[in-house]
């Protein structure tokens, strides 16, 4: 018959054979869950963004482009054919790169590319747009004005040449003023940084 130290020693045993095991056990329940949230916690989408003037912009300029591309696409004979097809090129293009910039921009996914200049890249790409898209509705409407769907597609080329026009002035400020000033974030990096190297120098005067 075991006797009661014994079992209070047995139980023992069992129990930090038990912890041990499930320290060392690689399938803990834990680790996927929070490597999942580490992994998916970087794509989120910004409601921030997309209420703001630059994300209000962005839709604007997607939908005016689809709407000019699609207008484009409705005609069926043309003479000549040089500015339709430009313009199609044009609306093409500011469609796919401007709804790229947006799906980018509104899921957060710039914070993955941080060594690229995200506020450059808007500003250049809104500035190129404009210009060719006022060049293909100016082109468009002087060769090729006879039938609505074409009066109809130079409209919505101008309208988004506006929009297009009125983002570049404000991306164009906002590049401005982040070239100007660093962010506050980095300047109290920075700061501190700078005062944790000093009081290391201080505690190892050896180092002076």
């Amino acid at each position: 018959m075991r006797s009661s130290e014994d079992a209070d020693g047995f139980d023992g045993e069992a129990s930090n054979t038990s912890m041990m095991s499930g320290a060392g056990s690689p399938y803990q329940p834990t680790t996927e869950p929070v490597r999942a949230r580490r992994v998916l916690g970087g794509v989120r989408c910004d409601l921030a963004y997309l209420r703001s003037s630059f994300g209000v912009l962005k839709v604007l300029e997607v939908v005016l482009s689809l709407i000019a591309f699609i207008c484009i696409e409705t005609i069926m004979l043309c003479l000549p054919c040089g500015g339709v097809y430009f313009f199609e090129f044009v609306s093409c293009c500011a469609f796919v790169v401007t709804g790229v910039l947006l799906l980018t921009f509104s899921l957060n996914l710039q914070a993955k590319v941080p060594h690229v200049n995200w506020s450059l890249t808007d500003l250049v790409n809104t500035a190129a747009t404009t210009f060719f898209f006022l060049l293909a509705s100016i082109v468009l409407v002087a060769l090729n004005h006879q039938s609505g769907r074409e009066i109809t597609a130079a409209v919505f080329g101008f309208l988004a040449t506006a929009v297009y026009s009125f983002n570049t002035l404000l991306a164009f400020r906002r590049w401005r003023g982040g070239e100007a000033q660093p962010g506050p974030g980095q300047s109290s990096e920075y700061t501190r940084a700078r005062t944790t190297s000093h009081g290391e120098m201080e505690a190892r005067p050896e180092l002076h």
